[in-house]
């Protein structure tokens, strides 16, 4: 099978801008093509049959899904003590669902309720039996700028990305590397940032695959062993984590691009190793009790852009340790069991950290001084409540609300402050029971210390910063998003984008962009 050949490099860190049209007619043809194949068989490894699409008829007598083994992280630790912990006022005795259903069902985008070739299915069995599994994902987002920000144009971003559990334990035979995992993720991402080329936005990325790491051919991502001890009530992940797999996220904010995989308060900041740059460091993980997670870690972190393979090891700069800690509750509320994730988050980074008011012009270096270099702090609340059930009783069978608030020291940050609001809502178009609704607005404050070093330059004439037209206060996302699972493996999602005040100025008119984003899983 071949695919039109829409892209075309142009050197090793851009792309030939593809029209929408292009894009529109690789993609349909793509889908197509799969269909074709899941046509052919009747093996399938998601949660329903292979189909042109999917309806409510062909859905009516599907129980929860159904997912095949998954690493030992994304599964529910056993509680140091069988009780509730506040949980206990609200549903006394009704936290049945957590005992039965537990967060591996809580929504997984790449996942895309199965997987494009069904008929590999016995070779991963086999493998897995062995002792090794893997996940072979593609994810592909355009993105245009249609009114305001610069000018009207599209960027391509892809990520394509091999995950690998290897199971110590089957692999050498050894008894005493029973119940060790070894993880690891490989990825190619390439492409351009729409935010930079077309819309004037320089600190808030506006797709989710073009990192603040710039491509790279073959990116080593996640590497790091993981065990459970004291039958599966403490978990450990030691090796190169990425933070941002682990705090201050969840799957509902990953399926927003501007979100994912962290609010960018998050991200911004260099000790928050954020996917794919990881970090030498360990996360400790304990559930007290059936509705409170715990968890905590020390990482060694140094600055983001320095390498952009995750391979130099040796030549890595470190400047300080991070020590995030979050717990989160699980609740489930009401009749209907309707679970919420409630994060309550701190993270203490020892790195020295230079203020942001950055070059303070000679007429004023009399009567205002920079502050001494100091170590930065985190705090952050993320909360999701599911408030209707479409159908099943899995994590994810209904619509949510979310809404989080991010705090950075405000002297040495970018991003002094974010907050955000939004829904996930399932099934709301009769018939398209799987199909999934997101929108969210989100606000993001600049440093005040930023603001006050540009005020003090454009007084004194002179130059503001690089990108920087004006001092720069706050700006702000409403991002809207609908995901269509076409078939077994494959889900396309229609973007939108309204950002207001571009390069967090009012000189740069707000910008209207579309898009299309496609996960599909081998």
């Amino acid at each position: 099978m071949s695919i039109p050949k829409i892209f075309s490099c142009n050197s090793a860190y851009s792309l030939k801008k593809p029209s929408l049209i292009q894009i529109f007619t690789a993609l349909c043809f793509v889908c197509f093509s799969y269909h074709a194949q899941a046509q052919s068989t009747k093996e399938n490894s998601g949660a329903f049959p292979p189909s042109r699409s999917i309806s409510a008829s062909r859905f009516a007598s599907v129980p929860p899904l159904k997912k095949r083994k998954r690493p030992i992280a994304e599964e529910r630790l056993e509680t140091l003590f069988d009780t509730e912990s506040i949980s206990s006022l609200l549903n006394h005795n009704d936290d049945a669902l957590r005992r039965g259903d537990v967060s591996a069902g809580y929504y997984v985008a790449e996942q895309a309720f199965g997987n494009l070739a069904p008929s590999l299915k016995p070779l991963r069995e086999r493998l897995a039996n062995h002792g090794f599994s893997f996940e072979l994902t593609y994810k592909g987002e355009a993105m245009g700028n249609v009114g305001g920000g610069l000018s009207k144009g599209v960027d391509y971003t892809h990520e394509i990305r091999v995950a690998m559990l290897f199971d110590l334990g089957k692999l050498t035979q050894w008894e005493p590397l029973n119940g060790w995992f070894l993880h690891g993720i490989v990825m190619n991402r390439e492409g351009r940032q729409v935010g930079w080329d077309h819309v004037g936005e320089r600190n808030v990325l506006l797709t989710e695959v073009w990192s603040i790491h710039g491509p790279a051919a073959a990116r080593l991502a996640d590497l790091y062993i993981e065990k459970s001890f004291l039958n599966n009530r403490i978990n450990i992940n030691l090796g190169r984590i990425a933070l941002t797999h682990t705090y201050s996220t969840s799957v509902l904010l990953c399926t927003f691009m501007t979100m994912c995989s962290a609010p960018m308060a998050i991200r911004e900041p260099a000790g928050w190793s954020v996917y794919p740059k990881t970090s030498w460091g360990g996360t400790f993980r304990i559930r007290p009790t059936r509705d409170l997670i715990l968890r905590t870690g020390v990482y060694r972190i140094g600055p983001k852009a320095v390498d952009n393979t995750g391979w130099a090891w040796g030549s890595e700069p470190y400047t300080g340790i991070q020590t995030p800690i979050e717990l989160t509750w699980e609740p489930f509320l009401g009749e209907r069991k309707l679970p919420g994730h409630y994060k309550i988050g701190y993270a203490h980074d020892t790195s020295p950290y230079a203020d942001m008011i950055g070059v303070i012009p000679p007429a004023f270096s009399d009567s205002i001084h920079k502050h001494k270099e100091k170590p930065r702090d985190s705090f952050y609340i993320e909360t999701d409540q599911m408030v209707y059930r479409s159908h099943g009783q899995h994590q994810m069978a209904g619509g949510y609300v979310l809404a989080g608030f991010v705090h950075n020291t405000p002297s040495n940050s970018t991003f002094s402050n974010e907050f955000y609001v939004g829904a996930s809502l399932l099934g709301i178009i009769p018939g398209r029971p799987f199909d999934r609704f997101g929108v969210m607005y989100s606000y993001y404050q600049l440093s005040p210390r930023t603001t006050y070093g540009q005020r003090l330059r454009q007084l004194a004439g002179m130059s503001m910063g690089a990108y920087v037209n004006a001092p720069q206060t706050h700006s702000a996302i409403l991002e809207a998003y609908y995901g269509i699972p076409v078939l077994p493996g494959l889900v396309i999602t229609p973007e939108f984008e309204y950002m207001m005040r571009p390069g967090e100025t009012s000189v740069i008119p707000n910008a209207i962009l579309a898009g299309l984003k496609v996960i599909s899983a081998l």
